[in-house]
């Protein structure tokens, strides 16, 4: 009999409280005091930021307090991959996830089909990673452990390569996947770093608005042109393109931030979005 190999949490009891009973109260703190718009449509993708719980929590609530009611059999994260890694994209070599909440384990079998469909169409393989440090899908998951009522599986891809291209061709295997799948995509990524509050508003617009227009060409063309940032913009990109393919029509933006709303310095910020994309 196999032991379950899981990825310990390098985050609890600093990117997020560390016992359960404080993660569960402080997960649905901010999901309680996300005051949404009504959201028409079936939500197929979730836009939140990954800064840690104290940041970015009340934006992420938002994003998260959507999905309450949502039964998703299978989710998938896309996320840049933060440490230096030479690889394209990276997932995850452990059976789960662990946090102080649970353990939620990794989908072997819609990452084997994602990881031929992707190779098949670019090339490049998804490689696998043990014991990484990276913050930006297990921060995402005691939020999906507190709003989502049944278990389901995750597909972690964390990305270094964001070429626009690589990230198309991902786009289209996430497609075929999620085609026969009951799943939700998760696009993990802050916006503009270290601008001034105002600058960050102005910056961060630009994506909003290229996210609201299901346009992910203009997140690229934002930052060629330095008029808007996204630190996980091939992720986000690759799950709108996803989206699109499985029927979405509209976005939704439900809440901006930034860190400076946390911290008091508005003269060097972090930007947070949290939005959904819908169909009809």
């Amino acid at each position: 009999m196999t032991t379950t190999d899981i990825r310990p949490s390098p985050l609890a009891g600093q990117w997020y409280p560390a016992d359960p009973e404080v993660l569960a109260d402080s997960i649905d703190g901010y999901l309680s005091q996300a005051d949404l718009p009504e959201i028409p449509g079936e939500i197929l993708a979730v836009v939140t930021p990954h800064a840690g719980h104290r940041y970015s929590g009340p934006v992420a609530g938002y994003a998260f307090a959507a999905l309450q009611g949502l039964k998703p059999e299978l989710v998938v994260i896309t996320s840049p991959m933060h440490q230096p890694y030479s690889e394209p994209i990276l997932t995850s070599g452990h059976d789960a996830y662990h946090t102080p909440l649970g353990d939620v384990p990794v989908d072997h079998e819609a990452l084997a089909f994602v990881k031929q469909a992707f190779q098949e169409k670019s090339g490049v393989d998804i490689s696998s990673v043990k014991n990484d440090t990276e913050h930006s899908v297990e921060i995402e998951l005691p939020f999906l452990q507190r709003v989502i009522p049944t278990a389901f599986t995750l597909l972690p891809l964390m990305i270094r390569d964001q070429d626009q291209g690589l990230m198309r061709n991902l786009s289209e295997a996430l497609g075929e996947l999620l085609a026969s799948r009951e799943g939700l995509l998760v696009a993990s990524t802050d916006l503009s770093h270290f601008y001034s509050a105002e600058k960050a508003r102005q910056l961060d617009q630009t994506i909003i608005d290229a996210i609201l227009d299901l346009d992910p060409e203009a997140i690229y063309e934002a930052e060629r042109k330095k008029e808007g940032f996204a630190c996980g913009k091939g992720g986000l990109a690759a799950v709108i393109w996803a989206g699109k393919q499985l029927g979405a029509n509209q976005a939704h933006h439900l809440k901006h931030g930034h860190s400076g709303e946390v911290t008091g310095d508005n003269a060097r910020v972090v930007g947070y979005e949290a939005a959904v994309l819908t169909k009809d």
